[in-house]
């Protein structure tokens, strides 16, 4: 007979949320429009109305946020010439993990003269909380790109902050199909403890990541003008033709506002929800 705990293990594994979305998106006479889309499980996008030439999409997690052993998978192809934003109905919410890790994989295909804006709103840890997440991102040579993370360390307005814990954060670029950027963070154990040393992030619960393709030394100097105004540090270089800038805050909302910030120095236009 099986052990209670090999039934608990079993039913644990089987409510387990999986989710993934799979689309593409076409330029047609200077318009952008959505081609095939497959949706499965509790992961959804939808399309508002279209802005101008280009087209937006927010994802809507109906599981109500991600626990230890989901897993949700994103695949988006953006063809020549097209244009697409994308963002989240809310913060992500990753909870406390019993004993898998989460994952989170996303690719990115973005053709010649096409523009990608992947500005979801904050992913929040929780106390405990085991996440590994992958980005794939494939662009041609003539394509440009602006993505954008937030991840925040416990919620501080609410008095809580991750101590423990795990967050694997593992970005690739290439660029004409050639490697031209990899990265990996890695966050475990405790993890409250690291955040508090002065050369990790100094007390500070939230971070981010900027990466802006193409980019220059001359985008670099415009960023830099705004200096004076950002709530927390903010750290941006330029090399192998794209630049990044880098994010640290003592909270969420601190670290937004100089998101926006730099944000408005690039030209981007945010997502209607990036302002409510």
């Amino acid at each position: 007979m099986r052990s209670d705990v090999s039934v608990t293990a079993t039913v644990f594994e089987a409510n387990r949320a999986r989710g993934a979305v799979r689309f593409d998106v076409h330029a047609r006479d200077g318009v952008t429009r959505r081609g095939t889309l497959h949706e499965s499980g509790s992961l959804r996008v939808r399309f508002p109305s279209p802005e101008g030439e280009g087209l937006s999409g927010v994802f809507v997690n109906t599981a109500g946020g991600v626990a230890g052993g989901d897993r949700f998978d994103i695949e988006i192809t953006a063809a020549d010439a097209a244009r697409l934003t994308l963002t989240t109905a809310a913060a992500e919410k990753v909870y406390r993990a019993q004993d898998k890790a989460a994952g989170l994989n996303i690719g990115l295909r973005v053709g010649a003269g096409a523009h990608l804006s992947w500005l979801p709103q904050e992913t929040i840890l929780f106390d405990r909380a085991r996440v590994h997440r992958r980005f794939d991102i494939a662009l041609d040579e003539a394509a440009s790109l602006l993505l954008c993370e937030i991840v925040v360390f416990g919620r501080t307005a609410m008095g809580e902050r991750m101590e423990q814990g795990e967050f694997v954060d593992r970005w690739r670029l290439s660029r004409g199909g050639r490697l031209v950027f990899a990265e990996t963070v890695r966050l475990h154990g405790h993890i409250g403890e690291k955040l508090a040393q002065s050369a990790v992030a100094k007390s500070g619960a939230a971070i981010g990541t900027a990466l802006i393709v193409p980019g220059d030394e001359a985008l670099v100097e415009r960023i830099r003008e705004a200096s004076e105004s950002f709530a927390g540090e903010v750290g941006i270089s330029a090399w192998n033709g794209f630049a990044m800038a880098r994010f640290c805050a003592q909270d969420a909302a601190r670290l937004r506002a100089d998101m926006m910030a730099v944000l408005a120095r690039t030209g981007t236009a945010l997502p209607r929800l990036w302002l409510n």
